[in-house]
């Protein structure tokens, strides 16, 4: 019996209504909130009215109240050790890891179980990625090669996965679903890209003795994982300690997130014909005696538990349990803690605001078309029969969306003096890079049944 066929056989009309669990009067509250949160668009809902919040607070009267918040630095001292950091630091150090791991989550799923695991398909999102790296940085340095802020070229590298993926939910149907995959594989290969850029170009002397002890700290973590060690509390305290180790060496410490994701298996520990099984004894069980007052019934419901949990492999696992936080809590304190810029003492002629402008707007579209189609050109990549080279540039635009990884690395590229500067680059960049990329995949989606593959 597939799982289909026993979801089917569980919700037959003579036995739906046990099919289910009680109905508890919250329900009426988390059920509408849950199916809310579902929608794809909301996180990039989030993510824009967190960042709106933030200008406004920043160019209000409490503007320097609201900006006094973030430097207000949290620790542990012990003695002579101390370990201390502003929130705004918290936030952009150890929240995102989250971020960055769930990132690693979907690259692995996707390498190991889903698109990427058809090579020349695979190919043609990894091409439009580099693409969109290397000419937005080109771009940029031929605006600020020599300037001050000749440093900030990390910062048009990277797409902002959520806004992308509200963008093209926002048009619904009419997207094919090979688009979506190409620009989520896209994103992800890109904020891959931009981690690997901070780790290494925007780190700080490296610290061989702490890189020594995280590689340690990797090691017991694949031999706890070789042990068949199921708890996800233990593998989130082991990687804590590889946390601060990282941050201890040198190199960027959220690059743990991303080594940690890549490292998680894709394998499940309950085959489905056992799970089948397990689930028969449970079934099996008379109706009318107790569970609890057999031991043995209570063993099997304890196995059905752990079955029904480890049925999914524990990249699908995390997933499932860190999306939620990471696209509404994690990416929008994140907007809010940083996308604060006071614009009443903007230079708006501001040389680095124009190179970073100008590496979004025209370098990820230029670089993504180009890329891609050269890709295909060469024999390396294919291109989906339900999409098109328009549409492949018309999503190039919707990428020049860098918001989350472009303020994060603008952060670490530039002094205190040109940050604001970059951030509204950012925002400039964000905004007509969304409005032109949603526009013109709505046009060029308009009469896709005319369209053809060689269009």
């Amino acid at each position: 019996m597939t799982i289909k066929k026993l979801a089917n056989f569980l919700l037959s009309s003579d036995r739906g209504h046990f099919s289910e669990l009680p109905k508890a009067p919250i329900d009426w509250l988390t059920h509408p909130a849950v199916r809310f949160f579902k929608i794809e668009a909301v996180a990039g809902l989030m993510l824009l009215f967190f960042t709106l919040l933030a200008l406004i607070l920043a160019n209000s009267p409490f503007g320097d109240d609201f900006k006094r918040i973030w430097d207000v630095s949290l620790g542990i001292n012990f003695h002579k050790y101390s370990f201390e950091r502003t929130v705004h630091d918290w936030i952009n150090d150890a929240l995102m890891t989250f971020f960055f791991f769930l990132i690693a989550l979907e690259l692995k799923r996707e390498i190991i179980l889903g698109e990427f695991s058809k090579p020349r398909l695979a190919m043609l999102s990894v091409s439009a990625a580099v693409g969109g790296m290397v000419v937005p940085a080109i771009i940029y340095l031929c605006f600020q090669y020599g300037e001050l802020g000749q440093n900030g070229w990390g910062t048009v590298m990277a797409t902002d996965t959520a806004f992308v993926l509200g963008g093209l939910a926002l048009l619904g149907k009419r997207i094919p679903r090979t688009l979506r995959i190409f620009m989520l594989s896209l994103a992800v290969v890109d904020d891959i890209g931009a981690i690997i850029v901070v780790a290494f170009g925007y780190g700080s002397q490296i610290n061989l003795t702490y890189i020594g002890l995280s590689l340690i700290g990797f090691t017991v973590i694949r031999l706890m994982a070789l042990a068949g060690i199921r708890s996800i509390g233990l593998f989130f305290g082991a990687g804590a300690v590889i946390w601060l180790c990282i941050d201890a060496s040198g190199v960027h410490a959220t690059v743990t997130g991303v080594i940690l994701g890549l490292m998680t298996p894709t394998i499940k520990w309950v085959s489905d014909e056992r799970l089948h099984k397990i689930v028969d004894v449970v079934a099996a069980h008379p109706p009318g005696e107790q569970w609890s007052s057999n031991p043995y019934a209570r063993h099997v419901l304890k196995t059905a538990e752990a079955a029904a949990r480890e049925a999914l492999s524990p990249v699908e696992r995390l997933e499932i349990m860190l999306h939620p936080w990471v696209a509404f809590v994690i990416m929008p304190l994140f907007a809010f803690a940083n996308a604060g810029i006071d614009l009443t003492n903007m230079a708006y002629s501001n040389s680095i605001t124009t190179a970073v402008f100008f590496g979004f707007v025209l370098g990820k579209p230029i670089g993504i078309f180009l890329f891609s189609w050269l890709a295909v050109r060469f024999g390396f990549a294919i291109l989906p029969t339900d999409l098109n080279w328009r549409m492949i540039f018309a999503s190039g635009m919707l990428a020049g969306i860098g918001f989350t990884m472009a303020i994060f690395i603008s952060n670490l590229a530039f002094n205190a003096e040109l940050v604001p500067a970059a951030k509204l680059g950012i925002l400039l960049a964000s905004l007509v890079s969304g409005l032109l990329g949603v526009g013109l995949l709505y046009f060029f989606t308009r009469f896709q049944g005319q369209t053809t593959h060689n269009t």
